[in-house]
């Protein structure tokens, strides 16, 4: 993450025009994807609502609003607009968990570190070792695991797990880090982000999307790796953007845009300009290869890049409306 001096000046020039953050993100991010949305949003929607309801999960009323004000079902639906809508339910549904398990791992983990370890340990053995779970947590873990499980090709399972598991596993190194936030740098703190960003469980549901598996040589083809940690990066970095104020107030670390803010010393638009140009570049690069790679991929390959790519688009859609980052339309562009 080299930024010049000059670079910073340059950012800091270019932001005072703009009136709001949301504003100065829509202005600078490269975004070649077009909107779409999934027509069983809806749908979607209301069987996220009963399935957290059947397994306890929004029996507490803060949980019960910060999934009203989170939407995960519009995430969903931004992200894969082409899926069907079994596929949708249970995308939606592993987002919905997603949210609840992580931010109350990071409540957990930033005041007693100790107590996340059960938490981690569960999900662990329900996910690598078929364990029986303890939690109302634990059993939505179980239950969506038998989802995917009945969906997905055993291969594409075993996929959606080990993703599964390595972000889990990124929750204690988040826990750490906001022990000692001073010592989080920015590459330190990006290589945190990108194992709790969560993204890449869901790829092996684009994958069962495809009218056919994916060949191990297609699956693990070192350009197809490639577009998949861009992918996943570019996708959790634009929330960041808008995540930022909102992370900032609760005394958030690992955010790309406050990385940025800590190393340079800059403001908060500054910070958001400079990790715009880190995101562009990334989507960029994830263009460029796909390009050249799409013509020898077979249509099922197509369609599993695309669904990455939906990720990137996706993301930035859901965040620039949803009330979890409205204080973002709050904060002003110039500080």
């Amino acid at each position: 993450m080299s930024t010049t001096h000059e670079e910073i000046t340059l950012a800091a020039q270019e932001e005072i025009p703009v009136v709001d953050l949301r504003k100065l993100i829509d202005a600078n991010l490269y975004m070649p994807f077009p909107f779409q949305r999934n027509p069983h949003a809806s749908e979607a929607a209301a069987g996220v609502e009963e399935w957290l309801s059947t397994w306890g999960l929004t029996d507490e009323p803060a949980v019960a609003a910060m999934i009203s004000y989170t939407r995960p079902a519009e995430l969903a639906a931004y992200n894969s607009p082409t899926m069907d809508s079994g596929l949708l339910q249970i995308m939606a549904n592993q987002i919905a968990y997603q949210f609840i398990f992580d931010d109350r791992a990071e409540d957990v983990g930033r005041h007693t570190p100790g107590r996340l370890l059960p938490m981690l340990c569960e999900s662990i053995a329900i996910l690598r070792d078929g364990q029986a779970p303890t939690t109302p947590l634990g059993a939505a873990l179980a239950d969506l695991h038998r989802q995917v499980q009945e969906r997905c090709t055993p291969a594409q399972a075993a996929r959606w797990a080990w993703s599964s598991r390595e972000y889990v596993h990124g929750l204690l190194y988040e826990a750490v880090a906001q022990t000692h936030p001073g010592s989080v740098g920015s590459g330190l703190c990006r290589s945190i982000r990108s194992l709790i960003a969560g993204v890449e469980p869901f790829y092996p549901l684009c994958e069962a999307a495809q009218p056919c598996e994916l060949t191990p040589e297609e699956i693990h083809h070192p350009v197809i790796r490639r577009l998949s940690r861009l992918s996943a990066d570019a996708a959790v970095w634009i929330p960041d953007l808008f995540s930022a104020v909102k992370e900032q107030r609760a005394g958030g670390v690992i955010n790309l845009a406050l990385a940025y803010q800590r190393t340079h010393r800059c403001s908060l638009p500054v910070a958001v300009t400079l990790a715009t140009r880190h995101i562009n570049s990334t989507i960029r690069e994830f263009e460029e290869l796909y390009g050249e790679l799409r013509p020898e991929l077979s249509p099922s390959g197509v369609g599993y890049v695309e669904g990455m790519a939906g990720w990137i688009r996706g993301c930035y859609s859901w965040s620039r409306t949803v009330p979890r980052y409205a204080d973002t339309m709050a904060a002003p562009a110039v500080l």
